[in-house]
């Protein structure tokens, strides 16, 4: 019964779209502060659903304390100081509520959905939950314990070293050089004081903004969440953040028991405006490296010379960093060849642009694939909070597929050849030391 609701969500979310629901962004006033509302209500199922995000409370602004945001999310999911983590966890699952708090780059997040007759008691246990969290030192252990040993098993997770090491290649002296869990020693730094400094700066009112969804009544459900939101301070506006990719192409190969060689790279890429820009950006991502096979790298590397079985690399755009990343896995022997064509792929991909029948298979693909992300209510909600994000329409996901419509081949390989920045490739490795290296 725990996660009913959401099961019903994800089984019968194909169809949300038969139904027409509201849609918009409203501001909710509380204390004079305007709280941006992202929200649709569908009658299709029985079911609600609340999340609440605060910006800033993410581990991008973790300072020195690095894992707190981390720490922070799962104390948050150990229940109240009244009930501890297992008496209100079973609370939750005897009304098949389920209830959960994460955090992103920049975001913390309580999560909540429910079957409509219980939306009274579900609201008051995620209020209950952020008046009365169970700070206590026993819980900081526990959390301590599970994140070091997560951190521990990490050890032998040859991508996830890979992956982090190239961050800290790419994004050195940026919070974006750490890992999100965390490291061993500063995990065991991290305070009960300073998760209680961490959520008081960061659960208030300027940093809110709430998204709900379903068989709802919003102004019903926004009335509900009125004594928790009056309890929070108006507290500031999070600081806005931008980093920029290491232009410096690196190298940094770790070497490990393996036998497989796990090559992860990435570079910088220079995005002006990412309403006028990131159309063309995800076309090219898509014939570049992200759309699997039939893209430039995985036709070169696997279905050409069978060096890996994957091969990939996307273009991600956002407000706070814009780069390129992918990553292959290969055999030792085939380590070198692999990097060098990596490198050989992106320069005469951004030499010689594309031609007409990939610019067409991808548009095919995009303009038919992108409406199927957005038939469920999650899907949708999660569209528009992100757009109102970044600054965007809601509906811009819609615009965007007007203009890969429109694109031309001209206008995608004009826009190519000025993405030189894409060749100052980072590599991070993880491998296998070679017998004459051994001696």
């Amino acid at each position: 019964m725990k996660n009913l609701a959401l099961v019903l969500l994800l089984f019968l979310g194909v169809q949300m779209n038969a139904s027409t629901p509201k849609d918009a962004v409203k501001f909710y006033e509380i204390k004079n502060v305007k709280i941006p509302v992202v929200y649709e209500e569908s009658s299709l199922l029985p079911t609600g659903f609340v999340q609440l995000v605060f910006l800033g409370g993410g581990n991008i602004n973790d300072g020195d304390k690095i894992g707190l945001s981390k720490i922070a999310s799962n104390l948050l999911n150990e229940g109240t100081k009244e009930l501890g983590a297992t008496k209100f966890a079973d609370l939750l699952e005897q009304k098949a509520i389920n209830l959960n708090v994460k955090t992103g780059l920049e975001t913390l997040n309580f999560e909540l959905d429910y079957l409509k007759d219980q939306q009274n008691t579900a609201i008051k246990l995620m209020s209950d939950l952020i008046k009365s969290p169970n700070l206590t030192e026993g819980a900081l252990k526990k959390v301590q314990t599970q994140i070091t040993s997560a951190l521990l098993n990490k050890q032998n997770d040859f991508d996830y070293i890979a992956s982090v090491n190239l961050s800290s290649l790419l994004f050195k002296n940026t919070p974006l050089a750490n890992p999100a869990l965390g490291t061993l020693k500063g995990i065991q730094n991290i305070s009960l004081n300073d998760v209680k400094k961490y959520l008081q700066e960061n659960l208030t009112l300027k940093r809110l903004i709430i998204i709900l969804g379903g068989d709802i009544n919003t102004d019903k459900t926004l009335s509900l969440l009125k004594p928790l939101l009056e309890t929070l301070e108006i507290g500031q506006e999070t600081k806005i953040h931008h980093y920029e990719a290491n232009s410096t192409p690196q190298e940094k190969i770790t070497y490990k028991d393996t036998q497989q060689a796990y090559v992860y790279f990435g570079s910088p890429f220079k995005l002006k405006d990412l309403k006028s820009e990131s159309y063309k950006a995800k076309v090219m991502s898509f014939i570049l490296g992200s759309s699997g096979f039939g893209s430039r790298l995985m036709e070169e590397i696997r279905v050409k010379r069978g060096l890996a079985y994957s091969a990939y690399l996307r273009v991600s755009t956002s407000n706070i960093v814009n780069y390129t990343t992918g990553y292959l896995q290969t055999k030792l022997e085939n380590q070198k060849e692999s990097v060098e064509l990596v490198k050989k792929v992106v320069d005469e991909f951004v030499k010689k642009g594309v031609t007409q029948e990939e610019l067409d298979s991808a548009k095919n693909f995009l303009l038919g694939s992108e409406p199927l992300r957005n038939e469920t209510l999650s899907q949708r909600l999660y569209t528009k909070f992100f757009n109102f994000y970044l600054g965007l329409p809601l509906d811009f996901d819609k615009q965007q597929l007007e203009q890969i419509k429109n694109l031309t081949l001209e206008d995608l390989n004009n826009y190519i050849k000025s993405h030189t920045e894409i060749k100052n490739l980072t590599f991070s490795i993880v491998t296998q030391k070679s017998q004459k290296d051994k001696k």
